[in-house]
């Protein structure tokens, strides 16, 4: 059995059954990490000798956490007490937390092992770990290809087995857009169901934690724990969660599931067509009942999406002055300083934005630009809310695409940012969504089919994913990273 390639599920089955231990699954995991990183480059950093540190004292307390043993990865966005989080930024590179974020507290309470922080888009901002500001991340099923961002680095990770699952944000579609391009399992809670609380703020009304995992089952076990009302944490909201993997099995039968007509567009890959709507029919196959549904504000999202996340971004990155924390240049006099540390500092991506929401916020056009883009963010919300008096869950393609080449669009703003032209009303609107596996390309590349619910309503989201992944079996199929690593 190579023990690597076990779900959080399965080995938490086989830990607690006593057939393994913790040391043999985390030997396994970093074997495998020797074996392939060298080739994926998913992580910024490895924490070894604290994986190792961390079994030992969970054999002495005898932790039966339900995550006891489990070797799970961390974006490295994330803030973890006493281990470095850079946000694969120059500016953050040298940056050791002084807190644990509130996900990650509640990881540790679990009993979960921490192997690594993962790479990504220089502070989330991108989609397709091209815009890290230390190297790229390769995808496992096509070492040419992206694995898509900005939480690439959690997803590459995820499918080339280095590590069990893993912990994405998602501000536009960073969770779900990789987890597709990647062949896993990438969920998006609820706006407001997982504290912030530690998770560098790139876009704040946006921003959410979220599990990336192998099946569908290891999400909801993973949401279960990081899930829940934190005071620290002002958009945190006090709704008691559920036992997200108690519903997974329920029959899907009489289920009214919505496709939008504004997401079967030109321009969508017809191999990415073929597999959705091949999906659509495999859940009328199980019960469903399928509805066509209108979300008409859809066009205005990528426009709405990148003038606010870019005006919180130029907000929340103005604390990365080199005076309390992170990288300092040298400079002439304090204005100098500023100058020269965020010019070093930050990547071409992130001054990119930085500027398009400093211009968006500034005098003359915060009404012309901010102020309407809200307004419109209304309006998105609005459509989703009106389709959801009439479903129960929207289908979509997670991305246009599927993974494309490094270099293909690093070059290309406008056509990156439309890579997320599906997944960013989820944002927008704050609504729960999930990417998971659907089919694949001729060339056999993995399509993500998007499974969209209403305001905290997660459960009806994975158990809709639960019953396509038991009937298909896509998510068992794995990329070839052995033979494109020879």
């Amino acid at each position: 059995m190579e023990l690597f390639r076990l779900g959080i599920s399965e080995a938490r089955d086989l830990l607690r059954r006593g057939e393994v231990s913790a040391k043999d699954i985390l030997d396994a995991v970093f074997s495998r990490i020797e074996a392939v990183e060298g080739s994926v480059k998913a992580f910024v950093s490895l924490t070894r000798a604290e994986a190792y540190e961390r079994i030992e004292t969970l054999a002495r307390t005898g932790d039966d956490g339900s995550l006891a043993g489990i070797p799970l990865a961390v974006k490295d966005n994330i803030c973890t007490k006493g281990i470095r989080t850079t946000c694969s930024s120059k500016i953050l590179e040298g940056f050791v937390p002084p807190y644990e974020s509130s996900v990650t507290e509640k990881l540790n309470s679990s009993g979960y092992v921490l192997v690594g922080k993962t790479n990504l888009d220089e502070f989330a901002m991108g989609s397709s770990t091209e815009n890290s500001g230390f190297f790229v991340t390769r995808n496992p099923w096509d070492l040419e290809r992206v694995p898509g961002g900005s939480s690439g680095g959690s997803a590459a990770a995820v499918a080339a087995d280095e590590c069990l699952g893993a912990l994405g944000s998602d501000t536009g579609g960073s969770i779900r857009q990789p987890a597709a391009f990647c062949g896993v399992v990438g969920l998006k809670p609820t706006y407001g169901r997982v504290s912030r609380y530690g998770l560098v703020a790139f876009a704040s009304s946006l921003d959410q934690i979220g599990p990336i995992t192998k099946c569908v089952k290891d999400a909801a076990l993973l949401l279960n724990v990081i899930s829940g009302h934190d005071k620290r944490d002002s958009t945190s909201v006090p709704v008691e969660a559920p036992d997200f993997t108690s519903g997974l099995d329920r029959e899907i039968r009489g289920l009214r599931i919505g496709v939008p007509r504004e997401y079967f567009i030109e321009g969508l890959d017809p191999d990415v067509e073929r597999s959705v709507r091949d999906a659509i029919e495999a859940l009328e196959r199980l019960g469903a009942e399928v509805v066509e549904v209108s979300l008409p504000h859809t066009g205005y999202a990528v426009a709405t999406y990148y003038i606010l996340a870019t005006s919180e971004a130029s907000s929340n990155l103005a604390r990365f002055d080199g005076v309390k924390y992170g990288f300092r240049a040298e400079g002439k006099d304090l204005i100098d300083m500023y100058m020269e540390t965020r010019a070093s500092g930050f990547g071409p991506e992130v001054k990119r934005r930085i500027m398009l929401g400093t211009y968006a916020l500034s005098a003359g056009y915060y009404d012309a630009y901010y102020r309407k883009a809200q307004q419109v963010r209304t309006l998105v919300k609005s459509d989703f809310e009106k389709a959801f008096e009439e479903v129960d869950v929207i289908v979509t393609p997670t991305s246009p695409t599927a993974a494309f080449r490094i270099g293909d669009k690093v070059s290309d703003p406008l056509q990156m940012y439309l890579s997320d032209i599906f997944t960013i009303s989820v944002n927008l609107a704050g609504v729960p969504a999930i990417s998971i596996p659907c089919g694949y390309t001729t060339e056999g590349l993995p399509v993500g089919l998007q499974i969209i619910g209403k305001h905290f309503d997660e459960a009806a989201v994975l158990n809709v994913s639960y019953a396509f992944e038991q009937s298909t079996g896509w998510h068992e199929r794995r990329p070839g990273i052995d033979r494109l690593n020879r």
